[in-house]
This record gives structure tokens, C-alpha cells and sequence, in this order.
């Protein structure tokens, strides 16, 4: 009877089993994370963050209807709230069916919502869920406006890793995007859009 052929991976695999099998299991080290921020400026602190990125913060839903009049050609996500368009007169592109890269590369801005935003990192993270489109939607026009509740923040990532889910199509977003070269000249809107502007709504609204 002929004998099985061993390939060098499964001789490797079989030498590495060996080895392992009387190894002591992993030691867990404690780590002092912080988990839970509570201090009562986390509005304060994201601003703080969002405006070292460059990015510009608007407080209140009534600041929209001035950004939108300022856009000709407007791209959304399906599901975009109607009181976040209201009195807007530009060229509306909905996203369904979805807009091409070229489309959406010729429009002048994209308004969206999100999923949560870390106060302490100053970062938008967004999900594919309501209000928010897919991922193409928010990385192509060179503008992007996006509508952050109140209720939506918190201090900390721990915290904001228990809103998510770790399946779904995650963007996260530290300002306009932005990279440098070797001899360190930034240079924006590479990998996005160059201008990110943050309007600030009350939870609810």
C-alpha cells in the first residue's frame, strides 16, 4: 500500500501542533481602559476635536436650509429626513437607483446622517442605516454635510462600539479627508471629501 503524500504546509501545521500542544493557555493582562465618559461637555469636546480636524460645526437644524441654499447639485440617501430638505431649490439626486462614481464625483455636495460620533476622538462613524446611504455616497462628492443628534455622541470608543454592529459596512470619518507626503505637505480631499461640515441637531429633532 502506498504511503500518503505529506505536503512541507502539513508537515509545518503537524510540527506546530506538537509544539503548542503543552503550552501553558494565554495569560489575560488587566487593562485600565475607560469605558464609560462622563463628563457632562462632550458637545464641547466634539466641537473642540472637529474643528482641530478642520472640520466646521453648525449648531441647530435651522442652520441647513443656509448650507443647502449654498449647493446647486445635491446628492442624499433615499431615506433623507423631508425636514432636512426643506426650502431647498437646488438639483436634487436621490441615491435609487444608485448614482454612478461619475455622478456622484459631479456633484457639488452629499447630506447625510450617522450612526454615533466619538466626543474624544472627534470621530464620525457610519453604518449604512437610516438616513445614511452607502459608502460610496459619503466618499465621492467633495462636500459632505452631515447631521449629528445630540443623542448620538458619547465620550468614549468602548461606548460607541456597543452601538454598533461589527457586521455592517462601518465608515469612520476624523475630519475632511487629508493625507501627507513624505515631506510633510497636506494635501485634502484624496481619499474623500475635502470638506466635512458637522450640523449639530438636538436629540429627536
Amino acid at each position: 500500500m502506498v504511503g500518503k503524500t505529506v505536503s512541507a504546509r502539513d508537515e509545518i501545521l503537524a510540527r506546530l501542533r506538537t509544539a503548542l500542544a503543552d503550552s501553558p493557555p494565554p495569560v489575560q493582562v488587566p487593562r485600565g481602559y475607560r469605558r464609560v465618559d462622563d463628563r457632562p461637555n462632550l458637545i464641547d469636546t466634539l466641537v473642540d476635536r472637529l474643528e482641530d480636524y478642520r472640520a466646521v460645526v453648525h449648531h441647530g437644524i435651522d442652520a441647513l436650509p443656509r448650507l443647502l441654499s449654498e449647493v446647486d447639485r445635491l446628492a442624499v440617501p433615499i431615506d433623507v429626513p423631508a425636514d432636512w430638505l426643506a426650502g431647498y431649490a437646488g438639483e436634487l439626486h436621490r441615491d435609487a437607483p444608485p448614482l454612478s462614481p461619475a455622478a456622484l464625483d459631479d456633484l457639488d455636495a452629499v447630506l447625510t446622517g450617522c450612526a454615533v460620533v466619538v466626543a474624544d476622538t472627534g470621530t464620525i462613524i457610519l453604518d449604512a442605516g437610516p438616513a445614511q446611504g452607502r459608502r460610496a455616497l459619503t466618499l465621492v462628492p467633495d462636500r459632505h454635510i452631515c447631521v449629528v443628534r445630540t443623542d448620538q455622541v458619547v465620550g468614549l470608543l468602548p461606548e460607541a462600539l456597543t452601538r454598533l454592529d461589527p457586521r455592517a459596512p462601518l465608515t469612520w470619518i476624523s475630519g475632511p479627508s487629508a493625507t501627507s507626503d513624505i515631506e510633510l505637505n497636506r494635501v485634502e480631499g484624496v481619499h474623500g471629501p475635502r470638506r466635512l461640515e458637522v450640523v449639530l441637531i438636538g436629540s429627536g429633532v
